[in-house]
């Protein structure tokens, strides 16, 4: 055999992986913890209609406690905020987006549960939430969790909410399952719901609401403790590196400003930052 022509057979097939590697690795999502590299691009999943949270305003910017913990990340990891793409993570899309690498990160009012951790991994928490009710103003039949019973619930399909409810407090309690909190806010205020439920936080956002102070209230129940993580594909790299941000954020106290600015106008008293790594039970 040659030993030239094997030298060079060997050069041209590295060459070949190289590129092959080069095309494909970079142009996927989260896999590996690689990110986009189309001009500096990365896409981040959010919530559209989460007032405080994640909200897409009719002008098209991005507000919300999770828009900001995000570009907080995002610019930690090397990218600017004109570097953003935001794309929409509903409660049942999640793990999906992740797993084909549609985004390379979610911060969607995440809670960190086992069932999710099978199918993705979390950087955080980064918020310590609790599951609440929002009702009427003027409702007052709703005064303990048990008081639920046989009441119409409503909740987002893919949420873990209503079904805390119904299995551990109301067993009752009449659940509808809606797209979006949105369209449960809807129901609520024209009385074909009785309560929402979902994290106080993100309630709190909603109830905030210039069109609709003095409409709802929080029921002021503690139900369940909900960890809000970053979801990232199985096995990324970018869950260690999103930590680290996130730690840096809790100290210079950008993590401080952002819950005053997102969630002070409603009077919500959020948890102290949580450790990076423990999930609250």
């Amino acid at each position: 055999m040659n030993p030239l022509r094997t030298r060079r057979a060997t050069v041209a097939v590295a060459a070949a992986v190289v590129l092959s590697f080069t095309s494909a690795g970079f142009a996927h999502g989260a896999a590996g913890g690689v990110l986009r590299d189309d001009g500096g691009k990365i896409t981040i999943g959010i919530k559209f209609d989460q007032p405080g949270i994640g909200l897409k305003t009719p002008d098209g910017k991005y507000t919300g406690f999770d828009v900001d913990v995000a570009t907080y990340v995002a610019k930690q990891l090397g990218h600017d905020p004109k570097d953003i793409e935001w794309k929409e993570a509903k409660s049942a899309d999640r793990e999906t987006l992740l797993q084909r690498g549609d985004v390379d990160f979610i911060a969607a009012s995440y809670s960190i549960t086992p069932k999710r951790m099978e199918k993705v991994d979390f950087a955080g928490p980064y918020l310590l939430a609790h599951q609440d009710v929002l009702i009427r103003a003027d409702d007052n039949s709703i005064k303990k969790p048990s008081d639920l019973n046989n009441k119409k619930l409503c909740s987002v399909t893919g949420s873990t909410s209503a079904q805390n409810v119904k299995t551990k407090i109301a067993p009752n309690a009449q659940l509808q399952e809606y797209g979006g909190y949105s369209e449960c806010l809807t129901g609520l205020e024209n009385g074909v719901i009785d309560a929402i439920t979902t994290d106080d936080s993100i309630l709190a956002g909603y109830a905030s609401q210039p069109e609709f102070k003095g409409k709802f209230k929080l029921g002021g129940f503690k139900l369940s403790n909900e960890n809000y993580g970053i979801g990232v594909q199985k096995g990324s790299e970018l869950k260690a590196k999103i930590n680290k941000a996130l730690e840096k954020m809790v100290a210079d106290g950008s993590w401080q400003a952002a819950v005053d600015k997102n969630f002070g106008p409603a009077g919500y008293k959020n948890e102290p930052a949580p450790k990076i790594g423990v999930v609250v039970q």
